[in-house]
């Protein structure tokens, strides 16, 4: 009898033990994907405050820093559910709330009066920024957050950003190597930013005068090339002429 009960005992600590172990492994696992997934909406506040600070230089509209600023909130009322206690976090999402509610200014245009950045490295920096928030609407449209008019409308704006980002840049590069005295590089710019002109599918006032331009300054170029080749066609004529008034002339008897 003592051994059976001392059995049953043992059997049971054994259960216990288990039980204990199960249930302490799932607590762990909660804890490891409560850790996670604050992680995630860590980064995703992150990313969206770093898109709003590189985009200083980018023109944006009432509906894209709507989107940013909501971004930012539903990520912090997801990390204040994961965290409740947390006081830092229900001050930042009543910060966040109050933005939202008190509303956003309209932000500059869609693009008209945008200008190039002088130096490269701010270029980058635009051009890195732009990526990073057409990603974030590619992001929350695919949540379902963000209507797919709004989506197509504000990705068209980004894009054709990045187009004059693109063009403006060659032209300016092409100028810079004319001026520099490089006709062939600067044709190699024009042409370049020309294709892409041309290969575009839609067409507007942009689009027009910038291909407008680029004929222009393609048929300057042409005609600089055409002066330039003449030129050192007949500086060749002349020194090879040189050469033989040299080799056929009368030689000297000393």
């Amino acid at each position: 009898m003592i051994v059976s009960i001392i059995i049953l005992l043992i059997v049971a600590l054994i259960v216990i033990a288990v039980w204990v172990s199960a249930v302490q492994q799932h607590r762990e696992k909660q804890e490891a994907q409560r850790r996670q997934e604050l992680q995630k909406q860590k980064k995703i506040i992150e990313d969206t405050e770093e898109a709003l600070v590189n985009s200083v230089n980018i023109p944006l509209s009432n509906n894209i820093l709507t989107i940013l600023y909501r971004r930012i909130y539903d990520a912090l009322v997801t990390m204040v559910e994961l965290s409740p206690q947390s006081k830092e976090l229900k001050s930042r999402l009543n910060d966040a709330k109050q933005r939202l509610a008190s509303g956003i200014d309209e932000n500059v245009n869609a693009g008209e009066n945008f200008v190039l950045p002088e130096h490269d490295k701010q270029l980058i920096a635009l051009i890195q920024g732009i990526k990073k928030l057409r990603n974030i609407l590619r992001s929350e449209h695919s949540k379902g957050k963000l209507d797919t008019p709004v989506f197509m409308q504000e990705d068209k704006i980004f894009e054709h950003l990045q187009l004059k980002i693109n063009i403006e840049s060659l032209i300016k590069r092409g100028s810079s190597a004319r001026h520099a005295n490089m006709i062939g590089s600067a044709r190699q710019y024009f042409e370049k930013a020309y294709a892409t002109i041309c290969g575009l599918s839609y067409s507007d006032d942009y689009v027009v005068s910038k291909k407008q331009q680029l004929e222009q300054l393609l048929n300057e170029i042409s005609v600089e090339l055409k002066a330039s080749n003449a030129s050192t066609r007949k500086q060749r004529e002349e020194q090879e002429k040189d050469d033989l008034d040299v080799l056929f002339a009368p030689k000297k008897k000393w």
